[in-house]
């Protein structure tokens, strides 16, 4: 293809000339009338036309012609926008102007649909296009949001509010798309973004969005379409929920609740904060930063510890002995193989995501507002139909709205905390209704555990890893509400959240899945393992703590047993199986079976000290200069427990990570001292220091093994001093938690009690069983009892006596002999033959004797 001269060459010229001429017949600016817009006299039928031609031209063909020429012919902020300002409130009645509004939306949202960037599907117009349409978008958004004749996004409501205002049962087809347009000219609107190589304009920023938003109100429509979600309207779920998500999703909900003063005050700490931050890095640039003496060359000797001498060249190496150490480092010859050169995965999430928002005050407390109104009135009903909708895998639903839900709940979540702390520190005393866990119960129950259950296996075998750290981040706030309500001091809040434990600990599966994420982190960014870390940290301290409350925790577990082919009742199908295959009987299935057993958590929680979770918090701490407070004591705490609770504290001995503990203490460029977890970390480095010195003493082998990671056997070793006992010892079986009796000593009530359970459950065949075989040992019994009176008293007619002059054993008799009419006819026999054997033949004897005592 050659290459392009003239912007006139980007599209076909015919199609240019058609969008033209449609733009020209559409309408214009009138002279004659203090320049008004005036329409052209087919204006209804030219936009319909226009329509048309992005519908089978543009998106039929997988094109971006017919969008491009209606840019380049200014046709929305030209004609569009001033059509709708036409339409005043005054005239909702006017059906000709009501169309024409309607018509404008329908060419407004193709042009404002976002754009997908699939590198795979991308065709030379979408290359073309796509960047400049990119820009076209942000300023249809300024346009829109920011036009002076009439609030839009008002407009927009305005024109959906005749099929509102009609029952869900009675709207037509027509009605339900009206109701979808308006959402998705709000979903756009919302959407839209700087790219990230343009910074962000203050008159299309999120701030911008979320005035205009309160200004027209949008929120109040919002709030009703939340409100009755499931009633009134039952597709339009996902819609609201996207243009909620795409309003909250990087506001900082700490600062959302926070007065005008206290505001202003946090920012102020946050700026001195990075100020010091960044005079602390400018103190340590200028120890090696240039100076008029940089043109002379140096060359110094540093003496090691084995007395050996190194060279090094640089005046860096005159600041101090750290930088000396870091500079002999940096000079190893040695350098691991490189992997080979692979194309990085486009991570969706971050472009959806984009950075933080700060907002000014004014903005915060509108936002705030609304957020507080939706927690009241729509929470529940929204979330909920949103949630049965991702369960019947509703058609309506896009694969990036599971994701946006549980990251909306998190955040709503977290807002609700961040209101009860906001109203404990203005003292204000909400009344019971409004102040109860009642307002976000929705998110609570059962079925919201089983889907969070769900999409957090699905997400991990599918490696979705955006939306395993929104399922994990979901999850978090789910255990810290419960948390919370457990806390609130209120006996039916404690209760509620005791059992919404219990179910969320129920199942070994989701501590299995929780284990094996922290296990497999690699590279799925610093969100992932922000979410993983936090998930660990506070799941662990929970289960913790619930743990030592009910000692008689149990969970289910699942595990595969072999059951047999039921031969009797397939007794034709085996006999032919028998024909074809002589090992058919002993074809075994394997089955799903889910038992309870009681809970360790110790055992549990060693599952985090394997060397796959150790590697991920240490790959969470190499980022502790840009952590926070909290960060950095989600990292303290899991360390602290390796070390000192689980006494597992060679998992930390390796060189790689005591030289990171050692540097952000003592390194170059450690922990700022004025944070509040320095102290804290200097001591949890400075023991565990100590107990590696101390255990290099007793195992000189951990000298070689700190270059490696630990295997269960070596960690085994170096901790105990031999290897892991693989030679399992018979034990046996220990009873089922049910089957033990705490305070019932009584035998009679206790077989009375596990008789009427088994009543219970419909097991009476084992009853009955139990009792055929007590009645069979009765009667052997008896039977036997009665064989030895009718027995001659042979004590008084034998004696017979053995070298020593003792005598011999008594006589033995048969046990059960009714059951074996030859021996029981013989019985005299038998016992003579036992008489006269020797000890050493008797056992040859193939029938059970037994010695009288």
């Amino acid at each position: 293809m050659e290459p392009l001269d003239g912007a006139e060459d980007t599209v076909h010229p015919e199609v240019r000339a058609h969008i033209n001429s449609l733009a020209s017949a559409l309408g214009g600016t009138s002279v004659d009338d203090d320049g008004q817009y005036q329409l052209g006299d087919d204006a209804l039928q030219v936009l319909r036309d226009i329509k048309r031609w992005i519908r089978f031209y543009d998106e039929k063909t997988n094109r971006m012609d017919v969008a491009r020429c209606i840019y380049e012919a200014n046709l929305v902020q030209g004609d569009l926008l001033p059509i709708l300002a036409q339409w005043p409130e005054s005239a909702m009645d006017n059906k000709f102007k009501s169309r024409m509004a309607l018509a404008c939306f329908e060419v407004l949202v193709p042009l404002t649909w976002p754009m997908d960037r699939d590198e795979e599907r991308m065709t030379v117009n979408h290359h073309r296009h796509m960047p400049v349409l990119e820009l076209a978008q942000l300023q249809y958004k300024n346009a829109i949001i920011n036009f002076d004749g009439a609030r839009i996004l008002h407009m927009a409501v305005r024109a959906a509010l005749p099929s509102m205002a009609i029952s869900n049962g009675d709207r037509t087809a027509r009605d339900q798309g009206i109701i979808k347009l308006v959402l998705f000219f709000l979903r756009n609107v919302a959407l839209i973004s700087p790219p990230s190589n343009m910074p962000d304009e203050a008159q299309i920023s999120i701030v911008a969005t979320i005035d205009a938003f309160s200004c027209q109100d949008i929120f109040i429509f919002l709030l009703t379409l939340a409100s009755n979600m499931g009633d009134d309207f039952r597709t339009e779920d996902a819609t609201v929920m996207e243009i909620i998500h795409h309003l909250v999703k990087r506001v900082e909900v700490d600062r959302l609740f926070m007065e005008e003063q206290q505001l202003n005050k946090a920012t102020a700490s946050q700026l001195s904060a990075m100020m010091s931050k960044e005079s602390s890095i400018l103190n340590a640039s200028k120890r090696k930063g240039p100076t008029r003496h940089n043109r002379f060359g140096t060359m110094i000797w540093v003496k090691r510890d084995d007395g050996k001498m190194s060279s090094l060249s640089g005046q860096d190496a005159l600041a101090d002995a750290a930088t000396r150490i870091q500079k002999m480092d940096s000079n190893k010859t040695f350098k691991p193989p490189r992997p080979p050169r692979r194309g990085k995965k486009q991570q969706k999430g971050a472009r959806d995501l984009g950075p933080p928002v700060k907002l000014k005050a004014p903005v915060n407390a509108r936002l705030r507002s609304f957020v507080e109104e939706f927690l009241d009135s729509g929470f529940n009903r929204l979330f909920q139909h949103v949630r049965k909708s991702i369960d019947r895998e509703a058609p309506h639903l896009m694969i990036y709205h599971r994701r946006q839900f549980f990251r909306l709940v998190a955040w709503f979540l977290e807002a609700e905390h961040a209101r009860r702390q906001a109203q404990k520190r203005g003292g204000q005393q909400s009344d019971s209704e409004v102040g109860s866990f009642n307002l976000i119960a929705g998110v609570l129950n059962q079925e919201m555990f089983i889907t969070l259950s769900r999409a957090l296996h699905e997400s991990y075998e599918m490696k979705d890893w955006q939306e395993l750290a929104a399922v994990m981040r979901c999850f978090t706030q789910i255990l810290l509400t419960v948390q919370e309500m457990a806390d609130s001091g209120h006996d039916d809040d404690g209760e509620i959240a005791e059992n919404v434990l219990g179910r969320l600990f129920y199942e070994e599966a989701t501590h299995d899945a929780i284990a094996n994420i922290a296990k497999t982190y690699k590279d799925q960014g610093f969100d992932y393992l922000d979410a993983a870390t936090e998930l660990v940290h506070n799941f662990l301290r929970i289960l913790e703590a619930y743990s030592k409350q009910n000692v008689d925790m149990q969970v289910r577990t699942r595990r595969r047993t072999r059951r047999k082919k039921q031969a009797a009742s397939q007794a034709g199908e085996t006999a032919a199986g028998e024909e074809s295959d002589g090992s058919a009987n002993d074809v075994e299935k394997a089955a799903d079976n889910s038992k309870d057993r009681k809970f360790n958590f110790r055992k549990f929680s060693s599952k985090f000290t394997q060397q796959g979770v150790v590697d991920t918090f240490t790959t969470w701490t190499k980022h502790y200069r840009d952590l926070n407070d909290a960060q950095l004591k989600r990292a303290h705490r899991y360390f602290y427990r390796v070390a000192f609770k689980q006494e597992m504290s060679v998992m930390l001995f390796r060189v790689d990570i005591l030289h990171l503990l050692h540097s952000m203490i003592r390194g170059p460029e450690p922990l700022d001292k004025s944070s509040k977890m320095f102290k804290e970390w200097e001591e949890l480095v400075r023991q565990i220091l100590r107990k590696c010195f101390k255990k290099m003493q007793e195992r000189p082998e951990l000298i070689v093994e700190m270059l490696f990671s630990k295997i269960p056997r070596i960690t085994s070793f170096l901790e105990f001093g031999h290897e892991i006992q693989t030679a399992k010892a018979k034990r046996e079986a220990k009873p089922g938690a049910e089957l033990e009796f705490r305070h019932t000593e009584e035998r009679d009530r206790q077989v009375a009690i596990v008789i009427g359970a088994m009543l219970d459950r419909n097991e009476s065949d084992h009853i009955n069983w139990v009792k055929g075989v007590l009645t069979k040992a009765e009667s052997e019994r008896r039977s036997w009892a009665a064989a030895h009176e009718a027995l001659p008293p042979v004590e008084d007619s034998v004696e017979v006596q053995d070298g020593n002059g003792e005598p011999t054993k008594p006589p033995i008799y048969c046990e059960s002999l009714d059951s074996f009419p030859y021996l029981a006819s013989h019985a005299n026999t038998i016992q003579w033959f036992a008489l006269t054997t020797p000890p050493v033949a008797q056992p040859c004897l193939k029938t059970r004797i037994y010695a009288s005592s």
